[in-house]
C-alpha cells in the first residue's frame, strides 16, 4: 500500500482553494497546482504584461466549447524564425504537465535579461506553449473525477464519454496499444482527429511544420524520455541526433537531483502505442519529437505532491533547454 488514504490524498489538491487565497497575478504561485480558469487568467495577464515577448492565440475550440489557448514566446527578432512546439495536459490527471508548461513560461521571461542561454533561445526561436490540451478533460478531474485521463466527447451508442487525446493522431492510428472501445481509457476515437482539440492542434502543426523543428509532449508518470517511434519497433531514420539529444538531456536533469530517467523509443523503453501526437509530428516532418513521462515511477503517481512541482520542473527545464540548444547547434 502507497497511499493509504487516496481520498484524503486527492482532497488535499483541490481543496485548498478557499484559504489559499487566491493570489494576485503578479504573485502567481507555480509550485501549486491551478484550475484551467487561474491558468487562462494567468494567460490573458502574461499577454498583457508582457506582450514583447507573449503573444496569445487560440488554435480552435474543444468539444465543449472551450478555446484552446496557445503563447508564443519569442523575440519578434525577424520575420522567419525556427519553432519549437510545446504541449501539456493531453491527458487530464497529469496534472504535474500543466504546471510544468507554466514554469517554462516563467522560467523564460524571468531569466531572459540575465541568463545567456536563455536570451539565445528566446531570441533564435519562437516556442508555442499550450498549457492544457485537453481542456474539457482538465476541467472535470478538478470538478468531477480527479483521475479522467480523456476528452469530454459524448458516445452515442455507448453512455460513455471521452476519446485518448494521444490515441486519436493520423498515424497507425487504432493498432496495437489502442483500443476500439469506447469505455476504455485508451480508445482511439471514430476515426482520426475525431476530437476538436486534436483536430484544432494537427491543423496549426501543419501550417507550421516548415518552421516547426522540435515537438515536446509533456506527461506523466515514470520518469522517462521518449522518442519515436511508438508504433512500432524500428529505428528512426535521424536515430543518431535524437538519440545523443536525449542522452545529454537526461544527464543535464539528472545533474540537478539524481534523478535518472530512463529514455529511447517509446515502443521498447515504454510500450507500444498508435495514434500517439509524437509520432505524427515526427512522420509530418518535425525530426525532433519527444515525450517526457515526468516523475514520478508510481508512489505517488498521478497525485504528485506539490512541494514536488519546484524540483520535478527545475530539472525537467534542464533538458528541455538542452534540446532546444542542441537544435540550434545543428546535428551532423
Amino acid at each position: 500500500i502507497l497511499i493509504s488514504d487516496l481520498q484524503e490524498a486527492v482532497e488535499n489538491q483541490t481543496g485548498l482553494r478557499s484559504y489559499r487565497n487566491r493570489r494576485s497575478l503578479s504573485e502567481y504561485n507555480y509550485e501549486v497546482y491551478h484550475s484551467l480558469e487561474e491558468i487562462q487568467d494567468w494567460m490573458y495577464h502574461l499577454n498583457k504584461t508582457h506582450s514583447d515577448l507573449v503573444h496569445m492565440f487560440s488554435v480552435g475550440k474543444s468539444y465543449e466549447g472551450r478555446p484552446l489557448f496557445v503563447l508564443k514566446l519569442g523575440k519578434r527578432s525577424r520575420p522567419y524564425k525556427k519553432a519549437v512546439w510545446i504541449d501539456c495536459g493531453i491527458h487530464a490527471r497529469e496534472w504535474i504537465g500543466p504546471a510544468f508548461c507554466q514554469w517554462f513560461v516563467k522560467e523564460a521571461l524571468q531569466t531572459y535579461q540575465t541568463d545567456p542561454a536563455m536570451r539565445k533561445m528566446l531570441t533564435q526561436l519562437y516556442f508555442y506553449i499550450m498549457p492544457v490540451f485537453n481542456v474539457d478533460g482538465y476541467h472535470f478531474s478538478w470538478t468531477n473525477d480527479r483521475f479522467w485521463r480523456k476528452t469530454r466527447s459524448k458516445n452515442t451508442r455507448f453512455r460513455c464519454h471521452g476519446v485518448d487525446a494521444n490515441r486519436n493522431w493520423k498515424v497507425k492510428w487504432c493498432d496495437e496499444g489502442a483500443s476500439f472501445h469506447p469505455c476504455d481509457d485508451t480508445y482511439c476515437g471514430p476515426f482520426p482527429e475525431s476530437e476538436p482539440e486534436v483536430k484544432a492542434v494537427a491543423h496549426f502543426l501543419r501550417k507550421h511544420r516548415k518552421q516547426i523543428k522540435a515537438y515536446l509532449s509533456f506527461h506523466a508518470y515514470a520518469q522517462m524520455l521518449l522518442y519515436p517511434y511508438s508504433y512500432k519497433y524500428a529505428t528512426i531514420p535521424n536515430f543518431s541526433c535524437v538519440e545523443s539529444a536525449a542522452y545529454n538531456a537526461v544527464n543535464a536533469l539528472q545533474s540537478a537531483y539524481g534523478i535518472r530517467y530512463r529514455y529511447g523509443p517509446a515502443s521498447s523503453t515504454l510500450y507500444v502505442s498508435s495514434g500517439s501526437s509524437m509520432d505524427w509530428a515526427y512522420k509530418n516532418g518535425i525530426p525532433y519529437a519527444f515525450a517526457f513521462e515526468l516523475r514520478d515511477t508510481g508512489h505517488f503517481g498521478f497525485l504528485l505532491p506539490e512541494m514536488l512541482i519546484k524540483p520535478t520542473c527545475t530539472e525537467t527545464m534542464l533538458a528541455v533547454k538542452n534540446i532546444t540548444l542542441h537544435l540550434l547547434k545543428k546535428c551532423h
